[in-house]
């Protein structure tokens, strides 16, 4: 389980860096539209030249990619109204307990009654996070968690049942499509043209970021149970926790992070009931 393990905790770090780019940006479905879109062509190019995957690992990689337009969505609009260590940890942890759902009743991962307690302690943090927060605060978090979990659920069958690495460039050349459909549908695009003249390097930092993180997560899924790797991923919410109060400084920073840390003992719970 070695490998899994630390695959899944350098995603952590990488995770908390991009999203941290995110919330400091101004619009900021434009820069996760933008980061996305430069993701998305760069694996599509690599795909192209190394010939391409499966039709039916195609529609997987396309149904995730569809799962990422309400994930950027609800993410921009999260980051809008809440706090960068009330919204992430509320989203990454409640969407790795609800994948690891997932991953025991439609993939058949299999865990003691230990992870069930951890996925309780999860539970627990995560309430203890929100606290006495607006429901404003709260509720786009937990819509990115919904959709966490189902694409998280997606993504681990595909990259047991094809190849994880050709999955991961098919699933950001989707991304670029879907995003970019709807954001031309909603008609941002002028203001994504705007927003890639002028942020284009840390657009391309953060794609290169988000392409990496989701690459190392999905080799992962291959030896380990999704709910294993995406416990070890969201210990990345300790990291955020810390980056709001002390260097964001935002309120309710001693709370978050005392219930950001009954969040990732819930996870190491859950790694030890695998």
């Amino acid at each position: 389980m070695l490998e899994p393990t630390l695959l899944a905790l350098s995603a952590a770090v990488l995770h908390a860096g991009w999203n941290l780019s995110v919330k400091q940006g101004g619009d900021r479905f434009v820069a996760l539209w933008g980061q996305f879109a430069l993701a998305g062509v760069g694996c599509g190019l690599i795909l192209l030249v190394i010939g391409g995957l499966p039709w039916r690992a195609a529609l997987f990689a396309l149904a995730s990619a569809t799962v990422h337009i309400p994930y950027c969505w609800f993410l921009a609009r999260a980051y809008d109204h809440g706090e960068f260590s009330l919204v992430y940890p509320i989203a990454r942890g409640g969407g790795a307990a609800i994948a690891a759902v997932g991953g025991i009743v439609i993939l058949g991962d299999h865990f003691r009654p230990l992870g069930i307690v951890a996925l309780i302690v999860i539970v627990l943090g995560l309430l203890l996070l929100s606290g006495r927060s607006k429901w404003l605060d709260v509720e786009s978090a937990i819509a990115v968690a919904m959709t966490i979990g189902i694409y998280s659920v997606i993504d681990a069958h595909a990259s047991r049942t094809t190849s994880a690495e050709r999955y991961g460039l098919a699933l950001f050349t989707g991304t670029l499509f879907t995003i970019t459909t709807f954001g031309l549908a909603t008609g941002r695009g002028a203001a994504m043209k705007a927003g890639i003249a002028a942020n284009w390097r840390r657009y391309s930092l953060a794609g290169i970021a988000t392409a990496s993180t989701y690459m190392l997560v999905l080799v992962a899924y291959r030896f380990a149970p999704v709910g294993y790797v995406n416990a070890l991923r969201e210990s990345s919410v300790l990291i955020v926790a810390v980056v709001g109060w002390r260097v964001l400084h935002e309120r309710a920073g001693r709370r978050r992070l005392i219930a950001a840390s009954t969040v990732v003992a819930g996870l190491v719970l859950l790694i030890v009931g695998h």
